[in-house]
């Protein structure tokens, strides 16, 4: 009886047994790899978030600017500018002249 079970029962291999720690180990390297990358990904989105917004900053800035300019401009034109509809409507009489004169 004991012989039948002896042959029933498989045999272990010891090799199976290292090439499960060595799989193992070759899962952890390639943990290990993928974590790098990660990381290595993250660095650079991190990067490009900060020059994205220097750029931002930069880009606010030249359009704070650039509104000022604009005001300014406006309140140029907002005091020549009277003149200029008065006189074309005092031309055509009706105000109309006004299209006119800008196209002169």
């Amino acid at each position: 009886m004991w012989n039948m079970m002896c042959d029933v029962m498989p045999t272990i291999a010891e090799d199976s047994i290292s090439q499960r720690g060595s799989q193992f180990s070759g899962d952890d390297a390639n943990f290990e790899q993928l974590m790098v990358s990660m990381l290595d990904e993250r660095d650079k989105l991190l990067d490009t978030i900060r020059e994205t917004q220097e750029r931002l900053s930069e880009i606010e800035t030249k359009y704070q600017e650039l509104e000022k300019e604009r005001d300014s401009l406006q309140r140029q034109l907002d005091a020549n500018l009277p003149q200029v509809s008065n006189m074309a409507a005092i031309l055509d009489g009706s105000g109309q002249g006004g299209r006119w004169w800008w196209f002169v």
